[in-house]
């Protein structure tokens, strides 16, 4: 993949970049974000959150550009796991890789309790429920300069033709909001999510444009099991799925499978709506005896998983309540998946 920096140009929003062209290298790149961030962190201002952006998305196309060697997983620590739980819950201060491997060898997943704050979560909420009506009013031909929502456009080979998906799927693509896309980072680097994202994977972990989501989740919505694997392909992978509301009873959760499935699945098949949809029957033989599960989140707990957790949208149209969560796939560079656009963490 060959990827050349260019000059400034317009984001999607709509606004110039203003600075000089970039530097080219890796190194480079990331001390700028550096840079960036820490002014962001002092004064808040839309242009920098805009250009930290558009630097992120150069150097992870530099990291899939030139990826490293294939890394060992974490060595799994099965003698740190709770005994006889079906879904394995942490709390923040026993998180390791280590844990996190065990974790998902074992039962698929990982629940950790308020690793995120609950006013940080919700906060995010409320940003999340802006972003929706930033794009609400872009859709009706209102302008927006407050970084909610712009769309992003990234820069080629790459692009982003996923967006009315993301839509209709109850979403805001993370990268068409520059504000919350940082917020969001700068939360994952407080927690130390970060740190355990790039333990885990073993080598700087990349986003994908594609699979990062502000979710506003109706009780009207449907879901269907599957496991991202199916079409991510032969990857690297770590989903940081983010609780920003209760939910599970009176908000729409998550459907799991709480038990390791090492294989696709069968797809497509029994009812399946979609041919990289799993069938409920098929769910429900692979959880066995443990059972399908509805856990109940609150707001700032994270559930961990890879690409070939089981899962589904957990949603009752009697449900009064919507929920909020966030979504975002990390990547290991070494097996990125193929077309889609990356950013740098």
């Amino acid at each position: 993949m060959i990827f050349r920096s260019r000059r400034a140009r317009r984001d999607g929003g709509g606004t110039a970049l203003r600075d000089a062209p970039p530097a080219d290298g890796l190194p480079e790149l990331l001390e700028e974000i550096d840079a960036l961030s820490l002014r962001e962190r002092e004064a808040r201002d839309v242009e920098l959150e805009r250009r930290i952006l558009r630097l992120r998305h150069r150097a992870g196309a530099k990291l899939v550009e030139d990826p490293p060697p294939v890394p060992d997983d974490p060595n799994p620590a099965f003698d740190r796991l709770p005994r006889d739980s079906a879904l394995i819950e942490v709390v923040p201060g026993d998180l390791t890789p280590e844990l996190l491997r065990a974790a998902i060898v074992r039962r698929g997943c990982l629940l950790v309790r308020g690793l995120v704050g609950e006013d940080d979560a919700t906060r995010l909420a409320g940003e999340i429920q802006r972003a929706f009506a930033a794009r609400d009013a872009a859709a009706a031909g209102a302008g927006s300069a407050d970084g909610y929502y712009e769309e992003f456009v990234p820069d080629p080979p790459f692009e982003f033709v996923e967006r009315g998906w993301v839509a209709e799927s109850g979403g805001v693509a993370g990268a068409d909001s520059p504000k919350l896309m940082f917020d969001m980072l700068e939360i994952f680097e407080r927690t130390g999510l970060r740190k355990v994202i790039a333990e885990y994977l073993g080598e700087p972990p990349a986003l994908s444009i594609q699979k990062c989501t502000l979710r506003r989740t109706e009780p009207s919505s449907g879901g269907e099991w599957h496991q991202d694997g199916a079409f991510l392909g032969d990857v690297r992978a770590l989903n940081v799925w983010v609780s920003l509301s209760h939910c599970g009873d009176d908000a729409p959760g998550l459907d799991i499978v709480p038990c390791r499935v090492d294989y696709v699945a069968p797809t497509g098949t029994d009812g399946a709506l979609f041919d990289w949809s799993v069938s409920p029957k098929v769910a429900e033989d692979l959880a066995g005896d443990a059972g399908i599960m509805r856990p109940i989140f609150e707001p700032g707990d994270v559930l961990l998983f890879d690409e070939l957790f089981l899962h589904k949208t957990a949603a009752d149209p009697a449900m009064p309540n919507s929920r909020y969560a966030v979504e975002s796939w990390f990547f290991g560079p070494s097996a990125y998946p193929e077309r889609y656009a990356p950013l740098s963490f």
